[in-house]
This record gives C-alpha cells, structure tokens and sequence, in this order.
C-alpha cells in the first residue's frame, strides 16, 4: 500500500470511531429520553452526521445500538472506580472516596440512571446477553473488595462485610437521588438535585458507608461472605 494510500485508510478509520461515538453519544440522549421502544433510530441519524443504513451498518439493529449504548455508560463508570488509587490511600478515605465519586458521576450523567432504570424495564436482558456487561461485574467489586481488604487489616473496619452489600449500599444512595428526584420532590417538596444541598448529600452518602464499615453490631447477622 502506498504511503498515501495508507493515511486514506488512517483519515476513514478516524471518521468511521468520530461518526461512531457521535451516534453513541445521541442515542445515549434518545434511549434515555424514550426507552427501547420509543426511541427511533430515524431520529437518532437526524440528529447525526450519517444515515440509517450506516446506523445498522455499523451496529446491526436498534437493539444492538441499545446494548451497546449501555456497554459504554457501565464502561465508563467502571474506568472511573478502577482509576481510583485505592492502594495508597487509608481505607476509610478510600470508601469515601468511591462514594462521593459514584454521586458525582449519576449527578452528572442522569441519562445513566435513566438507562438503568430502562433496562430493569426489560428485565436486564441486554446485559445478560453482553459478554461487555458481563464482565463489568468483577472490576466494581474488585475494588471495593481492596478497600475492605485493606480496611480490615488495619482494624479501621469492623465488619466482614460483603463488596456487594456496600456497593449496593453506595448505588442505592445515588441513584434514587437522581432517579426519583421528582416524586421525591413533589410529595415531599424537597428536591434532591438542589445545588444547596449537593455537599449535605454528598457527604452523607460517605458518612453511611464508613458507619456501616465502623460500627460494630453484636446483633448484626452475617452476610453472604459470611462475615
């Protein structure tokens, strides 16, 4: 291949991931706005630099650009958890840490606690079928489960804890705050997403978590590890 030949090849591969993560990036805003079934792919290629036949070109189908739309919005909450240095920090910094970044990370992308919610609708059987998504599992509780590792060792946690329990703890905090922010607003008539209330929250999630890890509980049952 001539050497001109070759940047052609080089300018189209670069076209073809900017086309694709424009496409990703639009249909993240529509499947979240929509859901599966009312999400269209006519509009999605409206609103992008390309057509429809490219759209199934490059994923095959609505639902194939669905699923991929969520191996990229679980992806990226993965690569943040991993880039947490979680090995040269105290432990009880380091949970807090993991909490404050996963409710700075559903507050700032409430198309991803939308999706979540959207695939629970079905089920979860687009994450079941993604080997991607599949394995998402271990890194998340990878992770923590270094943090409670480490946490225990040093005498700072109490409890045996299960790396599922506390990331379940952790989501659960952030994502009805963006999830439910509207029901929660008006019934109560308190909104969850207030600005002046970001830091009252932010720090109550790590507060939860270290409390759970440091308060020892006689009457407390064990949990699924066992501990």
């Amino acid at each position: 291949m001539s050497a001109s030949g070759a940047v052609e090849g080089d300018e189209r591969r670069r076209d073809a991931e900017r086309t694709k993560a424009e496409l990703l990036a639009v249909a993240t805003e529509e499947f979240a706005r929509r859901g599966l079934s009312g999400a269209r792919v006519d509009e999605i290629a409206a609103r992008t630099r390309t057509t429809k036949r490219m759209i199934y070109y490059y994923y095959g189908g609505k639902e194939q650009l669905y699923t991929a739309v969520l191996e990229k919005a679980y992806g990226e909450i993965r690569a943040a958890e991993q880039a947490v240095d979680v090995a040269h920090m105290d432990p009880v910094a380091a949970i807090r840490r993991l909490a404050e970044l996963t409710f700075d990370h559903h507050e700032a992308h409430p198309s991803f606690v939308r999706l979540v919610g959207i695939e629970n609708t079905h089920d979860a059987v687009h994450i079941a079928r993604s080997p991607t998504l599949s394995n998402l599992a271990a890194p998340a509780l990878d992770v923590i489960g270094q943090i409670l590792d480490a946490g225990r060792a040093s005498g700072a946690f109490v409890v045996d804890a299960d790396a599922l329990d506390v990331h379940m703890l952790i989501s659960s905090f952030c994502v009805f705050r963006i999830a439910n922010r509207h029901t929660f607003g008006a019934l109560f008539g308190r909104d969850l997403a207030d600005p002046a209330l970001r830091e009252h929250y932010r720090t109550m999630v790590g507060d939860l978590v270290v409390a759970y890890l440091t308060s020892a509980d006689p009457a407390r049952p064990p949990g699924p590890a066992g501990g």
